[in-house]
């Protein structure tokens, strides 16, 4: 049997999305990690790998995680691609028959979605074209001359080029969403375009469902009566009720040019009517495209018209001196989206703004204000006889002497393809660094670096104070140990970029935009 998955269903899916972000009941973090890629593959920063979608691949996505940032219901939108005006360009016009028998012109584009028949102008305002200047002469449409900038809400010419455009103005796009959810290839449609009342205006006048718009003329005819006659209250029968066009006859005696003078209500397919808005029969019958505009009308429901079935998820990342979770220092080389987990050592969903993925050890000696730990080394504790802790240096912060490492499969004798190595420096085992030396057998001491220190088993909280300055850690230590703030491997990871490493330093930013498509 023949099917197909419709593009309704993948906007469908796109609102349900952006609904769930917004639900009390999911929690959502867009979070970076990997640290170490070009260990991985020393090819990674000119080609990055392409991830994988598999279990065991999650919970490497889970090992070298660093943080994540909370995504709320304002940081993520429905989007559509951006097509942005510009002179002599020929765009697409919307149709409703678009197919691959009959693809839109000029793109050759086979579904609606995939052609360009809307565009944003240089003041963020967004427009669809129903009309691109398509008669018999120009089968493709002709080159746009005229930026559509009025709001009026009536479609019209832009200009007085005589382009042949005719513009349906949509929305513009708000000063704060510019700066989230426009994208080089992507731009924002409004939230709740059925209610919000900025955008009412245009939803409302677009309240006559199948009200006729345009009409384009497929073949001019010949000897059509009187030349030079214009011929008013054409019907078009089809049906819907109450449309009429003008039809104008040139010099040739052959149509000159066509327009909806009343658009009715109702039609979902329509034809011209010439003999019965009197124009004479010629030796050749004109003929018409009736174009049938969406359900609703144009403006009637922004997502469906313009195939609003991706979403953008947007996140900045900033150094905060109050939450260090976003270490700088070192890189991350990996992006993605979490749904829905769960705060360390609960079964709750994890909530707050910021969260760090990472263990952490409070240290403490002699040149601990000094040391220094190279990033992606090893670290070590001798936990007792045959027994050795083992992590990866994510940073080191020399003020407060915090040591943020994370530890994967490689730090337990395996490679980084999953196999066992055939002969372990410290076995099999991923030991846990620890403040609970109980014999004489093990050691407070962590070596790696430039010294050996020890974990500062005195220190418990979450804030420490030097020189009378208060250092908050952004993770809460017990006896000198900190755990993640997330629980490891759960929840659902549902997107991951792998992507050249970037290096965070302490006055940079990052403004993350993560698109998904449905």
């Amino acid at each position: 049997m023949a099917a197909i998955i419709t593009d309704q269903l993948r906007i469908l899916n796109t609102k349900d999305f952006v609904a769930s972000v917004a639900s009390t009941t999911n929690s959502y973090y867009t979070w970076i990690g990997l640290p170490n890629a070009t260990q991985v593959d020393s090819n990674w920063n000119s080609t990055p790998p392409n991830p994988r979608d598999s279990f065991n691949e999650e919970n490497k996505y889970w090992d070298s995680m660093i943080a994540l940032k909370k995504v709320t219901s304002s940081d993520v939108k429905q989007v559509v691609p951006k097509h942005t005006w510009a002179s002599g360009i020929t765009y697409d016009m919307y149709r409703n028959d678009i197919r691959a028998e009959n693809p839109s012109k000029p793109s050759n584009a086979i579904s609606l979605y995939d052609a360009k028949y809307f565009v944003i102008n240089s003041d963020f305002r967004v427009y669809i074209c129903l009309q691109n200047g398509t008669d018999p002469d120009n089968t493709e449409g002709k080159a746009s001359l005229d930026e559509p900038t009025f709001t009026d809400l009536e479609p019209r010419a832009a200009g007085t080029s005589g382009d042949g455009y005719i513009w349906k103005y949509l929305y513009t796009i708000k000063p704060g969403d510019i700066t989230k959810f426009d994208s080089t290839n992507f731009m924002p449609v409004p939230t709740d375009w059925e209610t919000n009342s900025v955008d009412a205006p245009v939803r409302q006048n677009a309240s006559t469902s199948g009200q006729i718009k345009i009409v384009t003329i497929t073949n001019r005819g010949a000897g059509l009566g009187t030349a030079n006659q214009s011929y008013t209250r054409v019907p078009i029968k089809g049906d819907g009720t109450g449309a009429e066009a003008t039809v104008v006859i040139n010099s040739a005696s052959k149509v000159e040019s066509v327009t909806v003078s009343k658009g009715g209500a109702g039609y979902s397919f329509g034809t011209l009517d010439v003999e019965a808005g009197g124009v004479p029969a010629g030796s050749i019958s004109p003929t018409f495209d009736v174009i049938i505009p969406p359900e609703g009308g144009f403006g009637a429901d922004i997502y469906r018209e313009l195939g609003a079935k991706n979403s953008l998820i947007y996140c900045r990342i900033e150094n905060d001196t109050g939450n260090p979770d976003f270490i700088t220092g070192n890189e991350f080389a990996r992006v993605g989206i979490v749904q829905n987990p769960k705060s360390y050592g609960t079964s709750s969903n994890l909530e707050i703004d910021k969260a760090s993925a990472v263990y952490a050890l409070k240290l403490t000696g002699v040149g601990a204000s000094n040391a220094t730990f190279t990033a992606d080394d090893f670290v070590t504790q001798t936990i007792g006889i045959g027994s050795t802790a083992v992590g990866r240096v994510i940073s080191y912060d020399q003020n407060t002497q915090v040591l943020k490492y994370w530890q994967d499969r490689t730090t337990a004798g395996f490679n980084t393809n999953g196999t066992a190595n055939t002969s372990p420096e410290y076995g099999f085992k991923l030991n846990r660094f620890t403040n609970n030396i109980t014999t004489n057998q093990g050691s407070l001491n962590i070596t790696g670096g430039s010294v050996t220190l020890g974990i500062h088993s005195s220190f418990t909280g979450i804030s420490t104070v030097i020189n009378s300055k208060t250092y908050y850690l952004g993770q809460s230590f017990t006896k000198g140990v900190a755990n993640p703030e997330v629980r490891k491997y759960s929840g659902n990871i549902i997107y991951v970029d792998n992507r050249p490493s970037i290096t965070r330093s302490t006055n940079q930013k990052e403004d993350i935009k993560v698109i998904l498509q449905f």
